[in-house]
């Protein structure tokens, strides 16, 4: 792993911290996903990529068999016991590395105690998949303390079951899928059935991913993400499919009269996004960023009137980029993430990035009142360590 200005400012605020230089860094990638929103846990597709933005996490073992954490980005601090099963507690994004914590535990792998330092230049909430970043960071960082490696697939599913059990979130397997296998200069075609992933090339450098965050708090409220959930799955046995991967809109229609409007419109959502996500990965392959672009636009209308995840601030966003449009050097825009809140996606020309940053910052400004942050970045590596000596 590159040893950046993160690594760097991590292992010096740990030194400041704890008194001595760090044992071990891990760092682990956020991700924005291009196209396939909430089809991760209906078995379909989505193409994600890992960003240049990372949680890194600088450690030292220490003798008293605890845990000790300090995040800088809350100010927190969090110290629970190994002499005992570790279990949820307080503050609650400690919830994660516990969770991670428990996973390696019930696979056989010893966890001696451990002093962390937790920094990210991801934003909090921002829909950037900073918890399954910073579960992966975990699992990273426990690997190198133990001399252990996991396999790749092991890895994510025990930080995916850390979010389920831990932090009260059914999520799907996208996130922390990205940021352990994340290519660079590639997105990730991730079968969410099957697990494999199909990289899909994007080294033209005359295209630039350009993310917007609201800077509206990403809560998922996990009441309205079961409530989805359970509505898939409701619509896929009246399908009598195992998933909703498995339904086509044909398929869908023919059973409306059985299913609520609401169930009927999740459904719907579902079934179109996983061809768009297909269509999207094949129109990038090609080169063909206009088309690209035109599916986004849809999917952002799919999520935001059949799924009901958008918010103002993001139909916002994807607004003002459709007004610039092509002629501007934008090729389309959505909505990424879980919805509620959090960052919109889009495609730009490379030659217009500065022009289009001011552009679209004016014109997020004119019609919220409040001002986003926008920034840019290329698909990126998945999660790293590094052992000092």
């Amino acid at each position: 792993m590159p040893r950046d200005l993160t690594t760097e400012k991590t292992a010096a605020l740990f030194a400041r911290c704890f008194g001595h230089a760090p044992r071990w860094l891990a760092a682990a990638p956020g991700r924005v996903n291009l196209m396939g929103e909430h089809t991760d846990y209906n078995d379909g597709f989505v193409l994600p990529m890992a960003i240049e933005r990372q949680i890194v996490i600088a450690a030292s073992r220490n003798t008293n068999r605890q845990v000790t954490l300090h995040s800088v980005t809350t100010g927190e601090t969090a110290s629970f016991s190994l002499r005992t099963a570790v279990t949820r507690g307080e503050p609650t994004w400690s919830n994660y590395i516990r969770g991670v914590i428990a996973g390696f535990q019930q696979r056989g792998k010893k966890v001696a105690g451990f002093d962390a330092l937790i920094d990210s230049t991801l934003p909090y909430g921002g829909g950037l998949a900073s918890s399954a970043a910073l579960e992966v960071a975990t699992a990273t960082l426990l690997e190198a303390a133990s001399r252990t490696r996991l396999e790749p697939m092991d890895k994510v599913l025990l930080c995916q079951q850390a979010e389920h059990q831990f932090a009260g979130v059914p999520c799907g397997i996208m996130d922390q899928f990205t940021s352990v296998l994340g290519r660079q200069d590639h997105l990730l075609l991730l079968d969410c059935r099957t697990r494999e992933a199909t990289p899909v090339p994007m080294t033209d450098r005359s295209v630039t991913v350009l993310i917007i965050n609201t800077h509206v708090r990403h809560h998922l409220p996990e009441s309205e993400y079961a409530r989805r959930r359970a509505q898939c799955e409701e619509a896929a046995r009246a399908l009598r499919v195992p998933a909703l991967r498995d339904a086509t809109l044909d398929m869908l229609r023919a059973v409306q009269a059985r299913l609520k409007p609401e169930t009927f419109r999740r459904a719907r959502h579902v079934i179109s996004e996983n061809r768009r996500t297909l269509e999207a990965a094949r129109a990038i392959q090609e080169g063909a960023w206009a088309a690209a672009g035109r599916l986004m636009y849809v999917s952002h209308e799919s999520l935001r009137d059949d799924y009901q995840v958008s918010c103002p601030e993001l139909d916002a966003a994807v607004e003002a980029a459709r007004k610039l449009g092509e002629a501007e050097g934008i090729f389309g825009c959505r909505m990424t993430g879980a919805g509620f809140g959090g960052c919109a996606v889009s495609l730009v020309r490379t030659e217009a990035v500065k022009h289009i940053v001011h552009k679209l910052g004016e014109a997020y400004e004119r019609q919220t009142g409040s001002q986003a942050s926008i920034f840019s970045s290329r698909p990126a590596d998945g999660a790293k360590s590094i052992v000092k000596r």
